[in-house]
């Protein structure tokens, strides 16, 4: 009887961990194998008056996991990243406009005032957010992706004033 309790605590441990790590590396592995197609949105009609462009950096170079490249630009009623647009795949990366200039660590405080645009809809290609009715562009910064499971900051771009002519 000792003999297979023994055994059943071996199963039921091995199936415990077995499983945690198979969950770990599936959410690590999943989106590096099964990406989605880059996105290939468009800018809308109404959006004419650009405030402000930015590059995405690698603020960490040493990491080779948490990356961008590519431009934001932001219009009077939408973010838009550009067709050069890219990041390193991961899970439940969000886009934000945040009123911090120069973020460059995973802390969140350092934002400011943050506006969550949504959910990141492809890692590469051009995609548009639209913003709120009535945001105040002149109030924010830099656009941010950052991954919501894990708390990492994925990339930034410090947004540029660009006066329309």
């Amino acid at each position: 009887m000792r003999r297979l309790l023994r055994s059943l605590w071996i199963f039921l441990f091995g199936f415990v961990l077995g499983t945690g790590v198979g969950l770990v590396a599936g959410l690590i592995v999943f989106p590096y194998v099964f990406a989605p197609p880059p996105a290939a949105e468009q800018t809308s009609e109404t959006d004419t008056k650009i405030r402000a462009r930015g590059t995405f950096v690698h603020v960490n170079p040493s990491d080779p996991v948490h990356w961008g490249k590519g431009q934001a630009t932001l219009y009077e009623g939408a973010v838009f990243l550009e067709a050069d647009f890219e990041v390193a795949p991961g899970p439940a990366y969000h886009v934000y406009l945040v009123s911090g200039r120069d973020i460059r660590s995973n802390d969140k405080a350092a934002f400011g005032e943050a506006l969550d645009l949504g959910r990141l809809r492809a890692f590469r290609g051009s995609q548009r957010y639209a913003l709120p009715a009535g945001t105040d562009t002149t109030k924010y910064a830099t656009v941010v992706v950052w991954c919501e499971t894990f708390g990492v900051l994925i990339s930034p771009a410090s947004l540029m004033p660009v006066t329309n002519l």
